[in-house]
């Protein structure tokens, strides 16, 4: 048998619960990314086109995460959501430094399938925003209501991110995207050691996921041999498999290439664990 047929056959038998995939629709007015630089995002991407693409593959359930920073989208990801089954939950978005924040994430908690939040802290010029004071009224709702904090952060972000987790540590946090290391060119440091000192605290998360898509266009999978170990090194049980659907086919793949890659990449691992486990108990979805 060759390599390809046997990682395509190990993708589509592998148990996955996708603890982050997108939405979208590329004509409404609150979509503001992908636009036409991102030619092979750039066009609705939704329930349908999810199950056409994971048709052989052993998908028990996603979580549905926000993409655009406005409350309507989010609506739309709700009302999407409560005709999805295969939708398990959804991270939604609130304007977190807005004086409402606090009611805001009240009725979202108060909502089916509500996880969690993910403000977009990657398109904030200001790598410490998520420090500002301001903020404690938000952060103290999603804390009141058992929400989750979904980080989407790049590598300046994790020093601060590193602090504000320190700050609250009722906070489940979990990483996304790994962080988003230098993959392009192999590149591990400061990551590893930024990286290493979230792991430390006990209420950060990590999900290896979004990985492609930081490597530079034709680069091959298996470089990213260092990151994905160093992410289940550092955060063991606590590190979660994530698709970033449809983001990946930034980087040419499908679903099941990075469910491949993976399982190429991640050796003797807890594979239960990865690719199911840790999502359930990180976003407290019940045993199916």
């Amino acid at each position: 048998m060759f390599k390809q047929e046997a990682s395509r056959e190990g993708a589509a038998a592998q148990r996955v619960l996708d603890s982050h995939q997108h939405f979208w629709r590329i004509t409404a007015p609150e979509c503001a990314w992908p636009d036409a630089d991102w030619p092979l995002l750039h066009r609705d991407f939704l329930p349908v086109d999810l199950a056409a693409e994971t048709a052989d593959i052993d998908l028990v359930g996603t979580v549905l995460v926000q993409s655009q920073p406005d409350d309507r989208d989010t609506d739309w990801l709700f009302a999407l959501a409560a005709g999805e089954p295969g939708v398990l939950g959804v991270v939604a978005w609130a304007a977190l430094d807005a004086p409402q924040a606090p009611a805001r994430i009240a009725a979202l908690a108060a909502r089916p399938k509500c996880l969690g939040l993910r403000p977009m802290l990657q398109a904030i010029a200001d790598a410490e925003w998520i420090l500002r004071g301001d903020l404690a009224p938000a952060i103290d709702a999603i804390i009141a209501h058992r929400l989750r904090f979904d980080a989407l952060v790049e590598l300046r972000h994790l020093p601060a991110l590193a602090r504000f987790a320190r700050r609250w540590p009722a906070l489940p946090i979990v990483i996304d995207h790994a962080g988003k290391p230098d993959a392009a060119t192999l590149t591990l440091d400061p990551w590893r050691a930024d990286l290493a000192a979230l792991a430390a605290l006990p209420n950060v998360w990590c999900k290896l996921s979004g990985l492609r898509t930081q490597q530079a266009q034709g680069q091959d999978g298996a470089a990213l041999a260092p990151y994905v170990a160093h992410v289940l090194e550092s955060f063991g049980a606590r590190a979660m498999w994530g698709s970033d659907w449809p983001v990946l086919h930034h980087a040419g793949d499908r679903y099941g290439d990075w469910i491949a890659d993976t399982l190429a990449l991640i050796g003797d691992a807890d594979r239960p664990r990865l690719f199911e486990g840790a999502a359930r108990e990180f976003y407290g979805l019940k045993q199916a």
